[in-house]
């Protein structure tokens, strides 16, 4: 699934606390006291990881809180790089060979139709308080949470299809149907690992009332019942997250120890980007998962000395890019519309949105935040997106007399002798420009692109404001102009995660939210090829369905992507089963369960 990447801060802290030392060790159950007081599965899920060592406390620095341990809510990365250990799916999700293997489910079937498919789940399976973990819970989730409309989350629309959504059944107390309106080429994936199961006995009186408070982080943790490798131990506000192993969770090694092997982990909160890279090169945090280009050097000449091991996957997935606010609704609460008329004219303009892409010199951001080590971005995908990667779709290289020949065919020119861009109702161009105050590279090339507009004669208002602020304003009030964020995949690269941000019913659909019909044509065949690549299983039509896609943004401009940079991982250098990837947001703690230190 798209996630917005938005690397966000909390307040600065001390030394970390009572919570001493990276890779401490700390008391931990006897591996015969894990299997015997905690009972393991029936079969238990054995993972073909390197046999590691129990014990220790790894720490990760966060730069940002979370808001919620409700990861079925939560859309911000802060949330969900906690929420990611805390609970499991059906299936689990390969990274570097992106592909499924059995997890809470033993196995699977699907009839020759296409449609209809049964899972088993392992018997003797339970939750993190040791209630069992049965056919209930799952469609429990389906039912009650995935598809309750009183219920907000970003996964909903990837699981209706032509308005239909999944039939989701009990058979018995360890099996489930579930018959899909038609084929859906990404079902394993998206159903089986993308959606975490949730506990009914917990959370059914949450249902239909409040759900997105439940597992706030108000809550005891006591209360947070889970299925993945790690519990909520303690949360502390701007402070840290501590979880602690699971004894119920349900992955063996090859030689029949419980994972995870690491009794704790800890994010400890940095209030941004620059504090994370400080506190792993001086020792105090135990990975870094996001070393962007600007610091390679640095880290190159750490790694050398043997201080720690860096890695280099490749280009990510990763999108960092503005939109405009196009959003033709008017608030009901104050009877006005939400982006003002005379804006909302410009920004719905595709010539506009055309003109500020040629006004965009995107070298010259590489060359700038990311010493070069990267490419420039014109389209939805990076290159990353090996085996969907649309290379034909129509670019914008830096070009101002285009961007202001394209602008006066709208209206939109220099009059007077002024230096400014006004329209042919002497309205001035400006607009309000926002990302997070606590991303200090989002923040530079927020700067850097507002300058490239005010070249063209575009009085751009830059205005940093914090996460939070940040969020309500795309998600609840809609009041903005334009917002400077990114884009993650933490699912693989597969079409089907970018439901919610393409299908103008989405989510996430950034530029218009939730409509209840396309606002436009070209937004009403993207819903139709999005809808059409999902139920064929022919690889060569769903390719197909993409790349027009890909045209289609690239020709519209809703979203203006900038630059894509290489990323590079670093991690301390007695840490065994390292399967660094390029294809997921978390390089190394992707498969965080099977990490262990070395003795």
């Amino acid at each position: 699934m798209k996630i917005r990447f938005i690397q966000v801060a909390g307040i600065s802290i001390a030394a970390i606390f009572c919570l001493t030392g990276c890779g401490q060790k700390s008391e931990s159950p006897s591996l015969q006291n894990s299997t015997v007081n905690y009972p393991l599965p029936d079969p238990p899920v054995m993972v073909n990881c390197q046999a590691g060592v129990r014990g220790g406390r790894f720490i990760i620095s966060e730069p940002g809180e979370p808001k919620t341990f409700n990861y079925l809510v939560s859309s911000e990365a802060s949330s969900r790089d906690i929420g990611r250990f805390m609970f499991w799916g059906l299936l689990y999700f390969d990274v570097p060979t992106q592909t499924v293997r059995p997890a809470l489910a033993e196995s699977w079937t699907n009839l020759p139709d296409g449609k209809t498919w049964t899972f088993h789940l392992r018997k003797n399976l339970r939750w993190s308080d040791g209630a069992p973990l049965t056919a209930d819970d799952v469609v429990f989730t389906w039912n009650e949470v995935i598809y309750n409309p009183a219920i907000p989350n970003p996964l909903r629309d990837q699981f209706i299809l032509n308005g239909q959504k999944f039939t989701v059944t009990k058979v018995d107390d360890l099996t489930v149907q579930v018959v899909t309106p038609q084929v859906y080429a990404p079902f394993l994936q998206a159903f089986g690992y993308d959606v975490p199961i949730y506990p009914k006995h917990v959370l059914e009186q949450y249902a239909n009332s409040n759900f997105p408070s439940a597992y706030g982080v108000n809550w005891d943790p006591k209360d947070i019942v889970c299925n993945g490798p790690y519990v909520l131990k303690e949360y502390k506000q701007a402070q840290y997250t501590l979880l602690e192993r699971n004894p119920y969770f349900i992955e063996v090694d090859t030689n029949g120890t419980r994972l995870p092997y690491f009794d704790e982990l800890v994010f400890s909160i940095v209030p941004d980007l620059n504090a994370l890279t400080l506190r792993f090169l001086s020792g105090e945090s135990d990975v870094d998962d996001f070393i962007y280009p600007y610091d390679y050097d640095t880290f190159k000449a750490g790694a050398d000395q043997g201080k720690f091991n860096l890695l280099e996957p490749g280009i990510g997935l990763e999108t960092t890019f503005f939109w405009f606010n196009e959003n033709t609704n008017v608030n009901p609460q104050t009877g006005q519309p939400y982006v003002d008329p005379v804006k909302l004219k410009w920004f719905c303009n595709t010539k506009f949105r055309q003109a500020l892409s040629y006004g965009l010199n995107r070298q010259a951001l590489l060359e700038s935040i990311d010493f070069g080590r990267g490419l420039p971005q014109y389209g939805f995908l990076t290159p990353g997106y090996q085996n969907w990667f649309n290379s034909n779709i129509k670019i914008f290289p830096y070009d101002p007399d285009k961007a202001l020949e394209l602008l006066k065919e709208i209206g939109i020119e220099k009059r007077n002798g002024d230096d400014f861009l006004t329209d042919t109702d002497e309205h001035k161009i400006e607009f309000v420009f926002n990302t997070n105050v606590e991303n200090p590279i989002r923040k530079k090339m927020a700067v850097l692109i507002a300058a490239d507009m005010q070249k063209l004669g575009i009085n751009v208002i830059f205005q940093p404001v914090e996460f939070n602020e940040l969020i309500t304003k795309i998600d609840d009030t809609h009041d903005y102009d334009c917002i400077l964020l990114g884009n993650y995949s933490d699912t693989g690269t597969d079409p089907y995660g970018a439901m919610n941000n393409l299908k103008s019913s989405g989510f996430d659909h950034y530029w218009f939210p939730r409509q209840t019909t396309p606002s436009t044509p070209w937004e009403a065949r993207i819903d139709e090829l999005m809808d059409d690549q999902l139920q064929t299983l022919d690889l060569t039509r769903r390719k197909k369905d993409f790349d027009e896609v890909q045209e289609i943004l690239a020709e519209q401009q809703p979203l203006i992507f900038t630059v894509t940079p290489m990323y590079y991982a670093a991690i301390r250098p007695d840490v065994g089963n390292i399967r660094a990837t390029p294809l997921s947001y978390y390089r190394v703690t992707w498969n965080a369960e099977e990490l262990y230190f070395k003795k």
